[in-house]
């Protein structure tokens, strides 16, 4: 089924050798926009990590993007990790470099183009992004809402199928956060999955999607679609 893109049944996953979450069963669809909320430590950046190979699939059977993660390949992850942007709430940018070049080596790391095409695809997402004009920029120069953006257009370089977010508006101003998050969710309106882990229930009201709770060593569903929030369920903590 193409528009499948994640399905973990009775998955568990650990960190370190240390069980972190057990029994995990769900599906996530093309287009989707899922946000995973929960306590700090109960898994949600462990859950996001193994989407992406990152940490281990002890038991059960996960398949991301028709990979097989019981089974995969070393040589397979990076073919694999090229279908799935990351952003990270510390941003990850290398510092010694301006946002072309940080753009740039992930291109050329990862794909086969020839520099004019790198050029053509770079600005292509800066300006996606709202960031035309900060590619001679070095990421000391930018503030946190700028650099975030640099770093969502790094994770649509690409061009993948499922974005994950760990916290990606939790060191930001809510105007600045607001903004991202009309972002996010215009990624999704255009076709690619978002994942977004986050504190925030403003989001979840302010821009609907699935709710998935990680609690207890399991990740339950809350809310399926634009369906409504559970009234007395303590959504964030």
């Amino acid at each position: 089924m193409d528009d499948l893109l994640v399905e973990y049944t009775n998955v568990s996953i650990s960190h370190e050798e240390y069980p972190v979450l057990k029994d995990v069963s769900l599906q996530i669809n093309a287009k989707e926009f899922v946000y995973l909320s929960g306590k700090v430590g109960s898994g949600k950046s462990t859950f996001l990590k193994s989407l992406y190979c990152e940490v281990p699939i002890v038991n059960g059977e996960a398949v991301v993007m028709g990979y097989d993660l019981t089974s995969i390949k070393n040589r397979q992850i990076p073919y694999l990790r090229r279908e799935i942007g990351i952003v990270f709430q510390d941003f990850k940018l290398l510092i010694d470099r301006s946002v072309y070049e940080n753009l740039r080596f992930v291109l050329k790391a990862t794909t086969k183009m020839k520099d004019i095409e790198m050029d053509v695809r770079i600005s292509d997402v800066l300006r996606y992004v709202g960031m035309s004009n900060k590619g001679y920029k070095m990421p000391h120069e930018l503030s946190g809402g700028e650099q975030q953006r640099i770093v969502i257009a790094r994770a649509l370089l690409n061009k993948p199928k499922l974005l994950l977010a760990d916290e990606p508006t939790g060191n930001l101003d809510m105007e600045t956060a607001d903004e991202l998050m009309k972002l996010f969710y215009q990624i999704k309106e255009e076709g690619t999955a978002v994942i977004m882990a986050t504190h925030n229930q403003l989001w979840c009201q302010a821009y609907p999607g699935r709710v998935l709770r990680c609690e207890n060593g399991n990740i339950t569903e809350l809310t399926k679609g634009n369906a409504p929030l559970i009234a007395d369920a303590p959504l964030i903590v």
